[in-house]
């Protein structure tokens, strides 16, 4: 099995994000260098790297992709409805 790195981060929230959507789907995900970042004191000198089985990379593209579109639409709409508006 050949593993494909989908993205690297030093955000644990995303990367946990990532893998619960992943996960929604079906998709399999492992996050590596997990420990070495745990070794160097977790100051996130060194990203995390969200990884997936080859065969399942479109997909897990695909669908991360969509995913961080309805986040940004979802976070905008709250956004506009946070504003205070201007007099």
């Amino acid at each position: 099995m050949q593993m494909i790195e989908l993205f690297r981060s030093n955000d644990p929230i995303e990367l946990s994000w990532a893998q619960a959507v992943l996960a929604d789907e079906g998709i399999d995900s492992h996050i590596f260098d997990y420990h070495a970042s745990i070794i160097e004191g977790s100051i996130g000198a060194l990203p995390r790297r969200l990884m997936v089985d080859g065969d399942a990379e479109s997909r897990a593209k695909y669908v991360l992709d969509v995913a961080r579109r309805e986040l940004d639409e979802h976070n905008a709409k709250r956004d506009a409805s946070d504003a205070i508006p201007s007099e």
